[in-house]
């Protein structure tokens, strides 16, 4: 049988090594179907019918980027709150004061289905444009069964209209309703009851997450989430010790989750114990720097314990509005001081180990997804170390060109 598509004369970042970029140099690339069929050195290249062959003339190959924690699909925007934590509120005090989620819940509510898509797309081509191949997008900001499943039935809607590959996450439990100001443990009886066995019965989601913090939900009701998740078969995300230690990451352990995000405050025994359920974690530098935050991830302390460390836009309205993968793995440099080797991993294999696609996507090897990013830059390091630009000439996804320019 024919090869679909020969790439030449390439240098690819395969990232299939325990460390580094698992570079080889004068490639070939060969995909069938979806799928790569054959990687090595050009020299080795063995005799076979290729439908199409394209000289790359030295560009470097990765894996397609993975954006594996992203809000996407939401309503309105908090640039006046932004605006209210220069002038020195906090994160916390806006929240307490109906601003925050509770805001983009309102707006999302008020929303129709084709005003989320329209402006999700919008947010979703920057990403796409960047070598971007798959993405995470959450729910979170309908907070009802109706709203919560609009927002996974705009994402799916993302996946089928956009060359991109959409995991879906209900975050039914991310904040509490204004309906239920007071009652968080009635809130949580809804999401238990209704909200995920409806959303698991539809197929709207691939996981689940939970904000654990003091202004959203305690570790009692997030295992209540947990347990709920675990009998529908979805498997778990947590949002965990972003403003205080609050045992998200032993908990998200526990449960043997897919990843736990943020982390900024997580204690060793926790970041010990994902080490063990090999339990992704999932750094956020765009809030980080956006909300000015002072404590960082623990490196060191994931390192130590081998946890795999992946990297995100966390796009969001409130925190994070960012809308470039490649930004946040300089920032994950500069501002947490990883190295350009372990950013690209976080935004190829560890992201594709936080969406539970170890086994098939985010490196370049054989019977792996056919995704690929092409670039103009002579090092992978270039990929972290510049401050804006696009140096991406071309994306393969699933076996097909989404775009060339060169």
């Amino acid at each position: 049988m024919a090869w679909d598509l020969l790439l030449t004369d390439c240098r690819a970042a395969t990232m299939a090594e325990a460390a580094g970029y698992g570079a080889i140099e004068d490639a070939a690339i060969a995909i069938e179907g979806d799928r790569i069929a054959w990687i090595g050195k050009g020299a080795d290249l063995p005799q076979q019918s290729v439908k199409e062959t394209v000289s790359l003339k030295g560009r470097w190959v990765t894996p397609g980027l993975i954006d594996c924690h992203t809000h996407l699909v939401f309503g309105g925007e908090r640039a006046g709150e932004f605006e209210q934590r220069l002038k020195g509120a906090t994160y916390e005090e806006i929240a307490k004061a109906g601003g925050g989620i509770v805001s983009t819940v309102r707006a999302t509510r008020a929303a129709s289905e084709a005003e989320l898509l329209a402006a999700a797309t919008t947010r979703l081509t920057s990403l796409m444009a960047e070598g971007l191949t798959t993405i995470e997008i959450k729910s979170g900001y309908g907070l009802d069964l109706e709203n919560e499943r609009k927002q996974l039935r705009v994402a799916r809607a993302l996946g089928r209209d956009c060359a991109v590959t959409v995991k879906t996450t209900c975050l039914a439990a991310h904040a509490l309703p204004p309906e239920f100001a007071g009652r968080p443990d009635a809130y949580i009886d809804l999401v238990c009851n209704d909200i995920l066995p409806a959303i698991a019965a539809e197929d709207l989601a691939d996981a689940v997450d939970a904000f654990s913090e003091r202004i959203a939900f305690t570790a009692e009701q997030t295992v209540r989430v947990f347990d709920t998740a675990k009998s529908l078969g979805l498997p778990m995300k947590l949002h965990a010790d972003q403003l205080s230690d609050m045992g998200g990451a032993a908990l998200a352990a526990r449960y043997n989750a897919l990843s736990a995000d943020h982390i900024e405050y997580s204690s060793e025994a926790g970041i010990a114990a994902m080490g063990k359920a090999g339990t992704a974690a999932v750094l956020l530098p765009g809030a980080f720097f956006f909300l000015r935050e002072k404590q960082l991830p623990p490196l060191d302390t994931l390192r130590k314990h081998g946890v795999r460390i992946a990297i995100s836009t966390d796009c969001n309205p409130g925190s994070s509005p960012a809308l470039s993968l490649l930004l946040m793995i300089n920032m994950a440099c500069t501002l947490f001081r990883m190295t350009p080797e372990e950013t690209l991993a976080g935004v190829t294999k560890n992201a594709a180990v936080a969406l539970g696609m170890g086994e098939t996507h985010g490196q370049l090897r054989v019977g792996f997804a056919a995704d690929l990013a092409i670039w103009n830059i002579g090092r992978p390091a270039e990929l972290s170390y510049w401050l804006g630009g696009n140096p991406c000439a071309g994306i393969v996804r699933a076996g097909r060109w989404r775009s060339r320019i060169f």
